[in-house]
């Protein structure tokens, strides 16, 4: 994967609308859970590759330092042999003297050719740091937003739990409602009344019926008396 990938898929993540795509979702909650996925997936790789890129970018700076660093050390020895050479040449060793400048010219030949390699390698490194400053960046951004991301979709379970709850409720009292248990005890009620008139009227029907054998009974004496009488009559006679 090119810098300019890792780069640009950083940014287009870190820049994602995540309330739009909220807006459009039929189930915003298995919404949240893919997004959260996608984006811990997301960042994990792009850490790595931003991971690769750093460590990239430490090595050239690496290179860099070892270049400047061998550049003053040939430097050092250039000036190293180019004194012994004087030296020599004023002891009248013109040979040795010789020998120690032609040192001293390869060391500066070094030096120029690590110099150039520490130049050619500053504008690549400034590159690779602001790519580095920009990767870090957009990374800064995505976890952010997925930390939003976790926080919202905790959010919206709490809310939905709350609101199937109370919908759990109204659907508990709209059954206490049709199931009116005062309408049950008014029938109730009425089933015992109807008992109670019941018993009432054949108490009052077996109190006729009693009513009418007494009078009966009655009756009875009336006709021995009128057959009591009667025979008395006939013995006056």
């Amino acid at each position: 994967m090119t810098k300019q990938t890792i780069l640009g898929r950083v940014t287009q993540l870190a820049k994602a609308n995540v309330n739009a795509l909220l807006d459009q979702a039929e189930d915003p909650q298995k919404m949240l859970d893919q997004l959260i996925r996608d984006y811990t997936n997301n960042i994990a790789e792009a850490e790595e590759a931003v991971a690769t890129t750093i460590g990239n970018l430490r090595m050239l700076e690496q290179d860099h330092r070892e270049d400047r660093d061998a550049a003053a050390e040939w430097g050092g020895k250039a000036l190293a042999a180019s004194r012994k050479a004087d030296e020599l040449r004023a002891a009248g060793s013109a040979g040795e003297a010789d020998r120690f400048d032609r040192l001293a010219k390869v060391a500066l030949g070094r030096q120029l050719q690590c110099e150039k390699e520490a130049q050619a390698a500053e504008p690549v490194i400034a590159s690779q740091t602001e790519v580095v400053d920009r990767l870090r960046s957009g990374l800064d951004r995505m976890k952010t937003k997925l930390a939003d991301l976790r926080s919202r979709r905790d959010q919206l379970v709490a809310r939905a739990k709350t609101a199937q709850a109370q919908n759990r409720m109204m659907d508990a009292a709209a059954t206490i409602d049709v199931l009116d248990p005062s309408s049950e005890l008014s029938r109730f009620e009425e089933k015992v009344r109807r008992e109670e008139a019941r018993a009432f009227g054949r108490q009052e029907l077996a109190a006729s019926s009693l009513d009418g054998q007494f009078e009966e009974l009655e009756g009875l004496g009336d006709a021995a008396e009128v057959d009591a009488r009667f025979a008395a009559l006939k013995s006056t006679t």
